[in-house]
């Protein structure tokens, strides 16, 4: 306890992803523009959905609650590697990390949740469109995003408050850009066959669960467009499923290679790029995704622009 104690008072240093290297440079001003095109791309999502009042259906405001987790993910990591790397200070407080550890792994179980549960939405407007207003109205939309919220924010509290709970070994030095968790377990001094075992149980919940209901929606969903006679609606059936599988895809195809491994096939590397993956380049695809390829988002943004130069003439 008293060594807990001790290794609070300390600064943890973050590895960071780049050197001063002109080529880690480059990267790094890569990374930015990366981060940059996130932030505006589910920024400018949360707001077409907020603006236009033909997107105010379930659908729509779980993608802006899936919008807002991507930007509060790359919030939490990419500003602070920026500081580090910036400033030539690689530290980060014992508070800093514990929450930083706490924020990505809320909003990253949450999506997880949200992913699941959109799977569902998906489901009921494809193979039962007459009963959809029924079976999806505001309120259980509501109720979705708050049983993605809350059921993650209570698992990483409880994750966050049991590795902050261990003794470190110093040097206290994370190979890490952020304070991940496998990264972050690497440094505790004692025996963590408790916590290791708890993680992969809530890995499961949290990665494979979804993913069966998705996996499960997907199936009813292909049996029902495969009885379509109209090809018209095949296609719509199609175009209004492509874009949350290549979601899901991207998303627990890179937190299954970051948390499903077993600890001793991990390496710094392999870490530092499944978190790259699924903390900077998936929340900025999303956006672009579900924009490009979803005709309602499209137009609520065309209408939005023609609005503005209407008005600036």
């Amino acid at each position: 306890m008293w060594q807990r104690n001790q290794t609070s008072l300390a600064d943890f240093i973050l590895e960071g992803l780049f050197d001063d290297s002109l080529t880690h440079l480059f990267f790094f001003s890569v990374t930015m523009v990366v981060f940059l095109i996130a932030v505006s791309g589910n920024t400018l999502t949360i707001l077409l959905i907020c603006a236009d009042s033909r997107l105010h259906t379930p659908m729509y405001f779980l993608l802006s609650q899936l919008s807002l987790m991507d930007l509060i993910h790359v919030s939490t990591t990419i500003p602070k590697m920026a500081t580090n790397y910036l400033s030539g200070k690689k530290s980060i407080s014992f508070v800093s990390c514990a929450t930083q550890h706490f924020l990505y792994l809320s909003v990253g179980g949450a999506e997880c949740l949200l992913l699941a549960l959109m799977s569902y939405d998906r489901y009921v407007a494809i193979c039962h469109p007459l009963r959809y207003t029924v079976l999806m109205n505001r309120k259980v939309g509501l109720m979705m995003a708050v049983v993605s919220w809350l059921g993650a924010s209570i698992n990483s509290l409880f994750y966050t408050v049991m590795l902050m709970q261990f003794p470190f070994c110093g040097p206290w030095k994370i190979h890490h850009f952020y304070c991940e968790s496998p990264a972050v377990v690497k440094l505790v001094c004692g025996d963590i066959t408790v916590y290791e075992n708890t993680v992969y149980i809530s890995s499961v919940l949290l990665l494979l669960l979804p993913i069966l209901l998705v996996s499960t929606s997907y199936a009813f969903i292909l049996h029902s467009v495969i009885q379509m006679r109209s090809s018209g609606s095949k296609r719509n059936a199609f175009a209004t499923c492509s874009s949350h599988l290549t979601v899901v895809s991207l998303w627990f195809g890179a937190c299954i290679f970051s948390y499903m491994r077993p600890r001793s096939q991990r390496t710094p590397l392999q870490d530092k790029v499944g978190s790259v993956f699924y903390s900077i380049i998936t929340p900025t695809l999303n956006p672009l995704i579900y924009t490009l390829r979803n005709k309602d988002v499209a137009k609520a943004l065309r209408r939005v622009l023609g609005r503005d130069i209407i008005t600036q003439k």
